[in-house]
């Protein structure tokens, strides 16, 4: 697909950050998104600048974590815009505790955001894009999801937990035409959950998240006959297909 004019995304973590950057992005694109945070007033501020941009957007808030209302959050979607052609997975929370300070609901709330609402995404739009004949989703990775970190108890095994959904989805979507792939930022990147865990040194070099966009758009554009199955680094303005193993 070389033109995304009129094609719709549904896209997670939407409010600050990369979400916030990918959107932009994609309404530039000429794109309709379903944007999803669970930041509610971050989330409408979003929505109406990229409404007087000329964009065609909606603001859905939801807790990710909770899977009734995660459920909820995507019939909406579904019900506004039909059946969507992207889907990004970019919503994550990371609380660094050690395993002596970790709980139950810590980690549940981590892994819930990142693997339990990745599959209810995909599972909800899994249909709609064979009936559509094709599609392209992508789920947000990271350095955690092929590496082990301290003090990240939920995160890493959750981002581990995601890079596996990607290679068996890749599989099955193959047959329908549809892409599957995780994007991990290929730059150290300034957002909000980076500013709370990056030490000083990493913030020194990082960039804004708007310059790793493209990649984001590249692989709007994909479908099964194309990139899929790959772990694709979002570098500045480009990106790179890696091997499974690299950070």
């Amino acid at each position: 697909m070389d033109d995304l004019r009129g094609v719709v995304a549904i896209l997670t973590g939407a409010a600050q950050g990369l979400g916030y950057a990918i959107a932009k992005a994609y309404i530039n694109e000429g794109m309709k998104v379903a944007l999803m945070d669970n930041q509610a007033v971050k989330l409408e501020a979003v929505a109406y600048e990229l409404t007087t941009m000329g964009g065609d957007c909606i603001a859905i808030p939801v807790d990710l974590s909770d899977s009734d209302k995660t459920e909820i959050a995507i019939d909406k979607a579904l019900s506004h815009y039909g059946t969507p052609r992207v889907l990004v997975h970019n919503a994550a929370l990371l609380r660094e505790r050690s395993m002596r300070e970790v709980t139950l609901n810590d980690w549940q709330k981590e892994t819930n955001i990142i693997l339990q609402a990745g599959f209810q995404l995909c599972k909800a739009v899994w249909q709609p894009m064979i009936d559509g004949g094709g599609g392209s989703i992508m789920l947000v990775s990271s350095g955690s999801g092929v590496r082990g970190f301290i003090k990240e108890i939920a995160y890493t095994p959750a981002k581990h937990a995601i890079e596996g959904l990607m290679k068996s989805l890749a599989m099955e979507g193959a047959a329908f035409n549809i892409a599957v792939n995780t994007v991990t930022p290929g730059a150290p990147i300034n957002t909000p959950m980076s500013d709370s865990n990056y030490p000083d040194e990493l913030k020194k070099q990082w960039v804004d998240p708007a310059v790793i966009t493209p990649a984001f758009v590249f692989l709007a554009k994909q479908n099964a006959s194309g990139v899929t199955g790959k772990r694709v680094a979002a570098r500045v303005g480009t990106w790179e297909i890696l091997d499974h193993t690299e950070k």
